[in-house]
């Protein structure tokens, strides 16, 4: 028995140091993501010569304008700097459906510090080594965030699956509403590190989040458990799940404290078992086109196409417009963008627990997009204080961060988890990578859409169009919805008639 004490703290030590790792290589991948949308500015200025010319930009010794200069006018460079993020998300999103099936093939371990690793190199040269070496291409440039967005797409499929492997069904969407958190608190770290070096050069910005992140791949290659397996624990038996667990059980997760130890411990010994058991059925990946037929994987994926142009557009562009609306100083947008991710922590939490409590996701997921849609409104009036724009950004991240990573995170758990692949099936990674695959296609040609409505129309017509595509979510969701309100509606009339 205390033997078996031993091992319960091991597994809790375990199953707390794999939700730390999973959650810090995210944080860490975000922070170097949002390094790119608060050096917009700068960079814009670098590329330009009509903005060299400033006084207050700093020319190194020997250097002019024709070394570097790109484009003729910032409109210019601000349509390079929307095609190349719509240049990074259509890579992502290829690289989502790869890896994915990858994830659900090869040990997850191996595809996320692969993932981490190269991702840090190719941002390193983007940001810094092509600015120390003053070279100036836009080809180069091209590549390299074609190279970075199917690097960094290994990341997300992989630390789902780790963390679908280690948590039941039972309070899923709080766990990963208050886990997908993390996509936000590396949005805040990467703007504080890169508004505390921005002073120097925007390519120290670059250099720090990227050797931050080269530093977190090395952890996660030596340190992260991608399942309970690793460590001698089954899946079925520790944990209370199949080899596929399915949504119609009723589960609870790795941490729970309700099993019979004595039973456990015997489980543990293999002299304690029958010998003639028969061996476990081994785990088998589902095909990609199987995956994407899975009910409710279509709808949800269109949706998140929507939500995601809707919820990434804040994320490279908004530090670029407060810098530009209300002529605030780059690092103090950078700051003030923040209150966004704050809005989205919190959103993601509150609605995860809240679809828990009423044990379905679309209604929880439709309300708050209705009230996005009223938040953007009001957040496009906002006046020139910075108090004021914070709350309302606060607001927006809200009913707009929230969702995002409802989608992301646990309803694309539980879409991997469903009763249809009740057998020997593998999903997870499969389906997380096609959801958030098919949400960066829509969100890699909404950024170009984006700089060209601004240089066009204003920024207030960008607004308009993000009302538009949020409205687009709820249609996506609404069958979903009307089952799932039809469903609550028949139980509520079963219990009235038990009572």
């Amino acid at each position: 028995m205390e033997r078996f004490s031993r091992e319960k703290k091991t597994k809790k030590s375990d199953f707390l140091s794999n939700t730390l790792i999973c959650s810090s290589s995210y944080v860490l991948l975000h922070a170097s993501r949002k390094t790119f949308s608060n050096v917009k500015v700068s960079i814009s200025a670098q590329w330009t010569p009509s903005i060299q010319n400033d006084s207050s930009i700093a020319f190194s010794p020997g250097e002019t304008w024709e070394d570097n200069r790109l484009f003729e006018d910032e409109k210019q460079a601000t349509l390079f700097l929307g095609a190349l993020d719509s240049i990074f998300l259509f890579s992502y999103a290829v690289g989502l459906y790869l890896s994915g099936v990858i994830g659900d093939r090869v040990n997850l371990r191996y595809v996320l510090c692969f993932g981490l690793c190269g991702s840090a190199a190719v941002e390193f040269m983007f940001g810094t080594l092509t600015e120390w070496l003053h070279i100036y291409n836009i080809y180069l440039y091209c590549g390299l965030w074609v190279l970075n967005g199917l690097l960094q797409s290994a990341v997300w499929p992989c630390v789902v699956a780790v963390m679908g492997n280690w948590f039941g069904k039972t309070g899923r969407g709080f766990v990963f509403g208050l886990w997908s958190a993390c996509a936000s608190v590396g949005n805040i770290l990467g703007a504080f590190l890169a508004s505390s070096v921005l002073k120097y050069g925007y390519e120290y910005a670059f250099l720090v989040t990227s050797v931050v992140q080269f530093a977190g791949g090395v952890v996660v290659f030596f340190g992260l458990l991608t399942s309970p397996k690793e460590v001698g624990l089954s899946l079925e038996s520790e944990t209370g799940l199949s080899p596929v667990e399915t949504d119609t059980d009723s589960h609870r997760p790795l941490m729970s404290d309700e099993e019979d130890e004595v039973e456990a411990y015997s489980r543990r010994c293999p002299s304690l078992q029958q010998p003639d058991e028969p061996l476990e059925e081994s785990v088998q990946a589902i095909s990609f086109f199987q995956a994407f037929c899975l009910p409710g994987v279509l709808p949800y994926s269109l949706a998140y196409a929507c939500l995601k142009l809707v919820n990434y557009s804040f994320f490279f562009w908004l530090p670029f417009y407060l810098s530009n609306n209300y002529g605030w100083k780059e690092a103090e947008a950078d700051r003030l963008s923040v209150w966004y991710d704050v809005g989205g922590i919190i959103g993601g939490t509150v609605q995860g627990l809240i679809s828990d409590y009423m044990g379905k996701r679309a209604p929880v997921l439709a309300s708050s997009l209705a009230l996005a849609m009223a938040a953007l409104v009001g957040y496009s009036r906002s006046p020139n204080d910075q108090l004021i724009n914070a709350v309302l950004l606060a607001v927006t991240g809200f009913f707009i961060g929230g969702p995002s990573n409802m989608i992301s995170s646990a309803i694309s758990a539980d879409l991997g988890r469903q009763e249809a692949l009740r057998g020997s099936q593998e999903a997870l990674a499969t389906v997380t990578g096609i959801v958030d695959g098919t949400g960066s296609i829509g969100a890699a040609g909404g950024q170009y859409l984006v700089s060209l409505i601004e240089s066009k129309l204003g920024w207030m017509c960008v607004f308009y169009f993000f009302i538009v595509m949020t409205g687009g979510s709820i249609v996506f969701i609404t069958p979903l919805l009307l089952k799932e309100l039809r469903a609550m509606w028949r139980d509520r009339l079963a219990l009235r008639r038990q009572l």
